[in-house]
């Protein structure tokens, strides 16, 4: 096997780190040259993995996951529409020059045979095209990009059954896609002074990319007509690194042990961490409580048979648990899967009422508001350990996502020769 040079733009998105920096670990291994140009926040992480770190300095660069650092505050967002606007203002048009900037001098220092540019840099994807170097663009969630069949992203909605429900569809991916091509001025203004030529819709400058890797199982996801450049390549069901450690037990006694992981990034969970744990003081259960970087465990009052930790290796606690409650991020879903753990599902957003869905639809656990109160969640919670199929059927789930986890898909299409040409041609 011949060594490449590869550089990936990544951008802290919480539960996104971990499988993209597992890719980079997994290259790294096998001997391949690795620059990750990324926040200040990932540093630590990167530098774990072996790869050569570059911090973002034009671009928006988070310092940490702590609430005085975060970017946007999303979750006060109950306008979509100011929330499209937001997104676009703050993560992807605004900010896309400095991405490119970046993106530019790395690719001139580095001089890689490909590039890795997540979905958050647009930015990198032009600077990539510029400059002729061929870029994957990995998905560490199911697939959020409108496709034919399947429903739009962050809804929480079940795939289209008869002609009201693809009338629905249709129409809420119109007007999505209205929102995300108020970019296009911004976004064509960045080409041409890459001297690209412009696109007709936001995510146009997305489908340049030589592959699009989606990092979970297709079982996993809803079945669609995807576009030929999309590869599932199963989960990196790797444990960040600043939550692993050498040893750890399972807390003492007997009862069910309830693993509580929300976001590893800050959505304002602390009151429904403090309902959780509300919750799981009427049960005869052992609950855990991981709080993650952005929340501190003092914050939340515990009883005796609830414990409140920062960080645990979710790998090991899944092994001893019974079931576990999450915000539904896509890692935590499915690892919790992966080890035939059923999930108590509580979306703060995002992706995650999709992610949420995909698991009730399987019969693999349950989904409640995240604003339940302490005795709906703790009636879910008795009914996944009182009912064995959603454990079967989490199990059943988990199987097939740790198979696909195991092909080496995922290192092959990376892996697979990428000529070295420029691509501006395609859209001229």
């Amino acid at each position: 096997m011949n060594s490449r040079t590869y550089l990936f733009a990544l951008v802290d998105g919480g539960g996104t780190v971990p499988p993209e920096l597992g890719m980079v670990r997994r290259l790294v291994e096998r001997g391949h040259r690795v620059t990750v140009l990324a926040d200040e926040s990932m540093s630590v992480d990167v530098h774990a993995t072996g790869a050569t770190y570059r911090p973002w300095r034009a671009a928006p660069n988070s310092a940490s996951c702590r609430p005085e650092d975060v970017r946007y505050r999303d979750w006060e967002c109950a306008d979509p529409f100011a929330l499209f606007r937001m997104l676009l203002d703050q993560q992807f048009a605004g900010p896309a020059p400095g991405y490119a900037r970046d993106m530019t001098e790395a690719l001139d220092a580095v001089n890689p045979d490909l590039a890795v540019c997540s979905f958050f840099a647009i930015g990198a994807m032009v600077a990539a095209q510029a400059r002729g170097v061929p870029f994957d663009v990995p998905f560490p969630n199911t697939y959020l990009l409108p496709v034919p069949g399947m429903p739009p992203s962050g809804l929480g909605l079940r795939p289209a059954k008869g002609p009201i429900t693809r009338l629905r569809d249709l129409t809420l991916r119109t007007m999505v896609l209205r929102q995300w091509n108020k970019g296009v001025p911004e976004l064509n203004v960045l080409r041409s002074s890459y001297g690209l030529p412009p696109v007709e819709e936001f995510f146009d400058q997305v489908h340049l990319a030589r592959k699009h890797l989606v990092l979970t199982s297709a079982e996993f996801d809803f079945p669609a007509r995807m576009p030929a450049h999309v590869r599932y390549v199963g989960a990196v069901l790797d444990d960040p690194a600043w939550a692993t450690t050498e040893t750890w037990s399972p807390p003492a006694g007997d009862g069910p042990l309830v693993l509580v992981a929300l976001s590893s990034t800050f959505q304002d969970q602390t009151s429904c961490l403090q309902r959780v744990i509300d919750a799981l003081a009427e049960l005869p259960v052992r609950g855990y409580v991981t709080t993650g970087p952005a929340i501190d465990p003092t914050d939340l009052k515990s009883p005796g048979n609830v414990e409140v930790v920062a960080v645990a290796p979710h790998s090991h606690v899944l092994s001893h648990a019974s079931a576990v409650i999450t915000h539904a991020g896509h890692g935590t879903a499915v690892r919790a899967l992966a080890a035939g753990v059923p999930v108590l599902a509580l979306p703060h957003g995002r992706d995650q009422a999709d992610n949420a869905i995909r698991i009730s639809l399987r019969g693999a656990g349950i989904t409640l508001s995240r604003k339940a109160s302490p005795g709906k969640i703790a009636s879910a919670v008795q009914g996944l350990l009182s009912n064995p199929e959603y454990a079967t059927a989490a199990a059943r789930l988990g199987e097939i996502i740790r198979r696909d986890a195991q092909t080496g898909d995922l290192i092959a299409e990376l892996e697979e020769a990428a000529p070295r040409k420029p691509d501006s041609s395609v859209l001229a």
